[in-house]
């Protein structure tokens, strides 16, 4: 059940073009934010709601902790589709192609002048704005977005012998360590994996850190097509089978998302693929040393971005998409984004954040919160499609299938793309 939080939040200036902003009644909101209620996350966007409204009495804003991604863009979805959006959400970057489909965004664009189209838009980070921007326009605003990273345990590594300031850096070495990794009781029973990267949950995502350092884009920048079966995405997909039943680094069968960072931390596995909004929780959690690296290259680095965009609904005034978008603007400036990244461990979006003496000080500190930063020169779009979550789901199920055994590579792989055709055609 989602706790609401009612703030005064500060009225918005003037924006762009001919909309001038004159002296107006209080202009209510509703802010959808996808976390469950408690935690670093709810905490501190409750802080930074109300600092807004200690300096800005004039809007107010309901804040509805929604959930998880998916609850919170069903319920924005339900609630648009209903005649009752909520003016401003964060949801998933890659369901921007489905917002836009069923017209139930406008662009950040209409509400913001050239200056701020420079400034403000221009000193994103661009990797993220590859699932933020479509058809010339700007519809998504980068908040809580990642990178997956790998994590490892040093104190296993030192206990296999391994270095344990290097982690793997290309496939080979993720083999050859992860076997070294690899412990079995005198029963043949395993009672550590070298390797753990989830399947069950995000499939998709983490499976797209394997496909990038291949070579392999799995959607074109439009949305309107897939690539499910070049030799790349095959090429990956039968190698992540491998990881589990050729080289035996890695538990067989689906891997649980949620369970993950529990398995490192018990020592259930000495490497994890997970995201970097997972770093406040291993920091805090890790009851031994760890590191934090890029994922490991083939033909290249490479990762998938991830995370949340703030998304401007359709179904509101004029006066309320201003007053939305100025927060939008106050909560991604500097000083906010660096209380985000501090307090989550999600990627402060901004270059400019970075040089922040407060950010200076937290990654002198926690140095692996530069290695998703870091990893963005080397990041391409997470998959996003019109009718994303079926498209979605069709590569889903095919993974599935190669990792449970059932198919081989290049026959799910193919069956996947010949069905995400048929669901996309119609949009070329």
């Amino acid at each position: 059940m989602s706790i609401h939080y009612i703030y005064n939040l500060g009225r918005a200036a003037a924006v762009a073009g001919a909309l001038v902003a004159t002296p107006a009644l209080a202009v209510d909101l509703e802010f959808y934010f996808p976390v469950a209620v408690g935690g670093a996350a709810a905490d501190t966007i409750e802080a930074l709601t109300a600092e807004y409204a200690k300096a800005n009495p004039e809007v107010n804003i309901k804040a509805i902790y929604a959930g998880s991604y998916s609850d919170a863009s069903a319920k924005a979805i339900t609630a648009a589709r209903g005649g009752n959006a909520p003016q401003l959400s964060v949801l998933l970057s890659p369901d921007m192609y489905t917002l836009i489909d069923e017209d139930l965004i406008v662009p950040f664009d209409d509400y913001i002048s050239e200056a701020d189209m420079a400034d403000w838009i221009g000193g994103f980070y661009p990797a993220f704005m590859l699932n933020s921007q479509a058809e010339g326009k700007t519809w998504g605003i980068p908040f809580q977005r990642s990178t997956p990273v790998m994590y490892w345990n040093k104190d296993a590594f030192k206990a296999a012998g391994l270095d344990p300031e290097h982690a793997p850096e290309n496939w080979d070495e993720l083999v050859t360590i992860g076997q070294a990794l690899t412990r079995k009781d005198e029963n043949g029973n395993v009672t550590q994996w070298g390797l753990r990267i989830p399947s069950a949950g995000f499939p998709y995502w983490l499976f797209q850190g394997l496909a990038i350092p291949n070579g392999a884009i799995l959607a074109t920048d439009e949305g309107k097509k897939t690539h499910f079966d070049t030799p790349e995405v095959i090429e990956a997909a039968r190698f992540q089978y491998d990881l589990a039943h050729k080289y035996g680094i890695m538990a067989p069968g689906a891997i649980e998302w949620g369970a993950t960072p529990k398995a490192f931390f018990e020592g259930d596995t000495a490497i994890m693929w997970t995201t970097t909004g997972n770093l406040v929780n291993v920091t805090d959690n890790a009851p031994f040393e760890f590191g934090v690296a890029m994922l490991p290259a083939k033909k290249t680095r490479g990762a998938p971005t991830g995370g949340g965009n703030f998304f401007l609904f359709k179904d509101s005034t004029d006066e309320q998409k201003q007053a939305a978008v100025e927060f939008v603007k106050w909560i991604t400036a500097p000083e906010q984004s660096a209380k985000w990244t501090i307090a989550t461990g999600y990627v402060a979006p901004r270059p400019e954040t970075w040089e922040l003496p407060v950010m200076k000080d937290y990654v002198a500190k926690v140095p692996g919160a530069l290695v998703a930063r870091d990893q963005l020169a080397f990041a391409k779009a997470e998959l996003s499609t019109y009718q994303n979550s079926l498209v979605t789901k069709i590569f889903n199920d095919a993974l599935g299938s190669v990792l449970a055994g059932q198919a081989d590579a290049e026959t799910a792989m193919k069956e996947a793309q010949a069905k995400a055709e048929a669901v996309l055609k119609p949009y070329r």
